[in-house]
């Protein structure tokens, strides 16, 4: 009996010891999860949910769903921590395993997991699972009858998947290069800036402490003792060819040395920078002087922060951060959670004057900003374009880049970049190399299980290039405007001496081919995806163009009916096609279609068959798709023949008789 009793004491002990043991598990997990060190909190939820060491890392192993349905007096802890162990891997950007344990959680019939279905429908849609994200939404939506945020996003997450899906199937022209070398090393590496042929970035690569511990307490006092972050971020200067195996870092220092730097901004000038700063609390741009001698290039320049905080950019207690100057010296743009903006962050512009001060902080507005963030400004004040990343628009996923041309007072609506300029993760902060930002560095995670790194981005092109001939003459055409319609605008082409006209397009996606020349009709031409993606040169074939002369009659050849009839037969609808392409290619113009007659017959009979066989050709044109508006049917019987029914002898002329049974068409508007 006392060995019996033993062993359950022993069971009993072990059984608290358990339980103690999840307990302070949950409880160190919370402390990180409030101070946003979600990785740390991850592996102690895991912990409390006593998954074993071989239970592949975060993913949930196998029946742990059935585990939590079966042990009902744990049920409540083991759903609290798996929800909670979601949302830290999200954070912590593991989307991959946070996918399987929202799977789990959708399921819990708790309100405070009701939003599990949605991060569910997101963590699918960042993994690149685009048809399941779509149905994880539409069933998130069918569960959801508060009407709330979240099911606005989940509207508009579904249109981004089915943009998404689109993308991906046909990616546009764009060469993506991870760099290799050491500016993509441990921690998160972003902000790429090149000017001066000096390149920066900003990285949180691990910086020694000295082992220093650092205390966190949660709302309910609890405590866990940690070692400081060894990750903080600061700014680096680059020496060496960037796409080379080899380069040189060196840390930009600013004072005090306890804040954390990144973003940096040079005015064209070299003398004055833009940085966002912080320590532990608010983001904030900070002005920053250059000292030393420009001339002196063996020279090291040395930057100093005594300029401080930029009045006009930072209100207390809000972020202002990614500070950005237009290469005409003329804008300060900037990111912020400051009162007056549509959302969340919305990008900010002051105007930097003749003395270098600023003006007052413009928001940029709702065409450009949206209820979610806005990030990474950039502008070619060349080319008037904008380029920014957005959370809040219809996009593949994260932040996207997206576009808009301008000049600060309007803007035209903002379009996304596209695959594989974006990515389903996050995708921020763009440098160019060139004056057109045809090249550059770009910063995303699409690689990364947690982290930003850099990569090179280089657009390529489709080059367009044909003759252009006169259907009559075979001549060349010379002068003529072609005109090249894609995704991205008009591309436009004037053919030289030998009728030839070459283009370079940016996209490989349908494209419309328009050929346009006085006193000739105009010709329309699609290309599609399958035909453009197969090589980065297209050969369009000849093409040629007829012309014309307003009410000048011509001559629809192989225009055939039955005898006695206004029936057309199957060859003269093929040249009706013909005439239907012509229409379709040159909307603007109208037509008098007439139909003529020989002379056997009377009058009466053969103005009225003329007129029967005019309007069934016109009735099918319309039937096809040209307005009606656009065209008169017109009879003329014999009263306009174009050669003698009859020979100068009396006798009968039938080559004479089929010329004069035609069909016309002449152009009376253009």
């Amino acid at each position: 009996m006392k060995r019996y009793i033993l062993i359950c004491l022993c069971l009993l002990t072990g059984n608290a010891l358990q339980a103690q043991f999840v307990a302070k598990s949950k409880r160190a997990a919370d402390v990180y999860f409030q101070h946003k060190d979600y990785y740390a909190a991850a592996e102690y939820y895991k912990k409390s949910l006593q998954l074993s060491s071989d239970s592949g890392g975060f993913v949930p192993p196998y029946g742990f769903d059935k585990k939590i349905k079966e042990e009902s007096p744990k049920r409540a802890d083991y759903e609290y921590a798996v929800y909670q162990l979601a949302h830290s891997l999200r954070l912590y950007k593991n989307f991959k395993d946070a996918e399987g344990w929202y799977a789990i959680a959708q399921e819990f019939a708790e309100p405070q997991y009701a939003q599990a279905g949605y991060w569910y429908g997101e963590t699918l849609m960042t993994n690149q699972r685009f048809a399941e994200a779509i149905i994880a939404f539409r069933n998130f939506l069918a569960k959801d009858k508060t009407n709330d945020e979240y099911a606005a996003k989940s509207r508009m997450n579904i249109a981004s998947c089915n943009f998404a899906l689109y993308e991906m199937s046909y990616p546009r022209l764009y060469q993506l290069t991870r760099l290799t070398n050491a500016v993509n090393g441990k921690g998160s590496n972003y902000t790429p800036y090149l000017i001066g042929g000096k390149f920066y970035f900003t990285s949180s690569r691990p910086v020694s402490v000295a082992g220093k511990d650092e205390v966190l307490v949660n709302k309910k006092d609890e405590k866990v003792i940690k070692k400081e972050s060894p990750y903080l971020n600061s700014v680096y200067e680059v020496t060496g060819d960037l796409l080379s195996s080899q380069v040189n870092l060196k840390r930009v220092e600013f004072d005090p040395k306890d804040k954390e730097s990144a973003a940096p901004a040079i005015h064209p000038n070299g003398k004055l920078m833009y940085v966002t700063r912080w320590s532990k609390g608010t983001r904030n741009i900070y002005e920053v002087t250059a000292t030393g001698d420009d001339k002196d290039k063996d020279k090291e320049k040395v930057w100093s922060t005594t300029q401080g905080l930029v009045a006009n950019i930072n209100v207390n207690g809000y972020n202002s951060m990614q500070p950005f100057i237009s290469k005409d010296g003329k804008y300060l743009m900037f990111s912020s959670d400051r009162p007056g903006g549509q959302g969340k962050y919305d990008i900010w512009y002051c105007q930097i004057r003749k003395d270098g001060t600023l003006g007052l902080a413009v928001n940029m507005g709702p065409k450009i900003n949206s209820k979610e963030d806005e990030e990474a400004p950039y502008y070619n004040s060349t080319t008037k374009r904008l380029m920014y990343s957005s959370a809040g628009k219809v996009g593949l996923g994260g932040l996207d880049f997206y576009e808009s041309m301008g000049d600060f007072s309007t803007w035209t609506d903002p379009t996304n970049m596209g695959y594989p300029f974006n990515s389903s993760k996050d995708d921020v902060y763009f440098t160019p190399t060139d004056d057109l930002d045809n090249t550059g560095y770009i910063s995303s995670d699409r690689q990364s299980v947690c982290c930003l790194e850099i990569f090179h981005i280089k657009r390529d092109y489709l080059n367009v290039q044909g003759k252009l001939l006169d259907c009559k003459t075979n001549k060349p055409l010379v002068g003529a405007t072609v005109t090249l319609t894609d995704s991205t605008g008009q591309h436009k082409a004037i053919t030289d001496a030998q009728g030839i006209y070459k283009l370079n397009i940016t996209t490989n996606r349908k494209v419309k081919l328009l050929a346009e020349m006085p006193e000739y009709f105009a010709k329309v031409v699609n290309f599609g995806y399958e035909t453009l993606s197969k090589s980065d040169t297209l050969f369009s074939s000849d093409l040629c163009l007829v012309p014309f002369k307003v009410d000048k009659p011509i001559v629809l050849k192989d225009i055939y009916y039955e005898f006695n009839s206004a029936e057309l037969n199957d060859a003269s609808k093929t040249t009706l096609d013909q005439l239907f392409t012509i229409m379709s290619d040159n909307e603007s113009i109208e037509i008098e279609l007439s139909a003529h007659t020989d002379n056997i017959g009377t009058a009466e009979y053969n103005l009225e068959l003329s007129e029967k066989r005019a309007k069934s050709c016109v009735d099918y044109l319309i039937a096809k798709g040209i307005p009606a508006s656009h065209m008169v049917s017109k009879g003329y019987g014999f009263t306009k023949p174009i050669a003698p029914n009859q020979l100068p002898d009396g006798k009968d002329n039938p080559e004479g008789r089929q010329m004069n049974r035609r069909t016309e068409f002449k152009v009376t508007k253009k």
